[in-house]
């Protein structure tokens, strides 16, 4: 049976854009709307967004509502309602344009609780507002997602620090949906594709690598090292599935590069790693510190950490005030098991050796820790 191509849908912005768009219309000339144009710019294509309800609630003030439709993903913003409310900006406005962040988007903890609108669905608000405006016209956005605080609670975004609700991400209109069964095949023909290519780079001097990126922080991250995009795999979730794809393919290492809350469900041996599947991150946090010999207390407090990234953030401070070095030496275990269990369960699925290694990194994209084989493969690399 041939499995159906999984369809993509929009990503967060598109839908933002196109609710101010309509609040936009309805200011001008008040009248229904079903659905609006918006231009993507990334890719560069004009698509029409479905909107729900327009109104005008106010003087010189409207509301319009659309849902989010990621396409075959399983994205947890399905169906949340995102809402946009455009009134005529005051004569002290300066910009003509000026975007807010209302209930339920995220604040950026880092900018002193800025909203959480990232760049592409500024460029994407903005352009395309812009082409509705008269000269000397001026108009406050803002952007609501009524269901944004609760959703976030089912996210790592306070691992990232955003708060208090989710982010408007993203480089593109198109939401790819990395998360849906059939997009394992095409995930896989990548790694076959650049698999074949790696070699031809293959030197006495170095090891052919594929860097394994889980999600786009690792991809931009290692990017930002100055690894060749050519080498670089986005795996989302598909960790285990592509660990064997590359056996198969007898590619000689992988480097896995990744958010430490993700990564170390490998270490418990969860290789699907999508939080609707496996959890077990403290679990496995817990369990390296205990072997370390942590005392009890200390267990009791990572355990009951409410993220990975604030069982991170106790161990520092830990290390901080007793001048040791458990952060070290737990994610060096930890870091370490990765790599063997990955060795193993390439092993186990496809009967091949792949020398595995692992980069760690935390909510600001610092590295933790590099594994050994990581540290000779990311040198290589870099």
């Amino acid at each position: 049976m041939t499995t159906p191509t999984p369809q993509s849908g929009y990503t967060l912005p598109v839908f933002a854009c196109a609710a101010a768009i309509a609040a936009l219309h309805w200011l001008r000339q008040p009248q229904l709307l079903d659905a609006v144009l918006v231009d993507l710019i990334e890719p560069p294509e004009t698509v029409k967004i479905p909107i729900e309800q327009v109104a005008g609630i106010g003087e010189g003030m409207a509301l319009a509502v659309t849902r989010s439709n990621p396409g075959d993903n399983l994205d947890l913003t399905r169906n949340t309602p995102i809402w946009a409310v455009v009134e005529w900006g005051k004569p002290e406005q300066s910009e003509p344009i000026r975007l807010l962040g209302g209930e339920g988007i995220g604040k950026q903890l880092d900018t002193g609780g800025k909203a959480a609108i990232y760049a592409y669905a500024e460029r994407l608000l903005q352009e395309n507002l812009r082409h509705h405006l008269a000269l000397g016209e001026k108009i406050r956005v803002t952007l609501i997602l009524p269901e944004g605080r609760q959703l976030a609670e089912r996210t790592s975004n306070a691992a990232f620090g955003v708060v208090e609700g989710l982010s408007l991400l993203g480089t593109t209109g198109i939401s790819q949906p990395l998360s849906a069964p059939g997009q394992l095949e095409a995930f896989c023909e990548e790694l076959r594709h650049k698999a074949t290519n790696l070699g031809s780079r293959e030197d006495s001097s170095s090891i052919p690598t594929l860097v394994f990126c889980v999600g786009e922080n690792g991809l931009d991250l290692a990017q930002q090292l100055g690894i060749n995009s050519e080498l670089l795999i986005k795996t989302a979730n598909w960790l285990g599935p592509l660990l064997v794809t590359a056996g198969l393919q007898q590619v000689p290492a992988i480097l896995l590069f990744g958010y430490h809350g993700k990564l170390m469900k490998l270490a418990g041996g969860i290789f699907h790693t999508h939080h609707h599947l496996a959890d077990g991150r403290l679990e496995i946090l817990t369990a390296h510190c205990a072997t370390l010999g942590l005392p009890t207390a200390v267990l009791q407090e990572v355990f009951a950490s409410a993220t990975a990234e604030a069982a991170l953030k106790y161990l520092r401070k830990l290390d901080a005030t007793n001048g040791s070095n458990w952060i070290d030496r737990v994610y060096g275990a930890i870091a370490s098991t990765i790599d063997v269990r990955s060795q193993d369960y390439i092993r186990k699925h496809s009967e091949q050796n792949v020398r595995v290694g692992s980069v760690l990194f935390d909510r600001d994209r610092k590295i933790i820790v590099t594994s050994k084989m990581g540290a000779t493969l990311l040198a290589q690399l870099c």
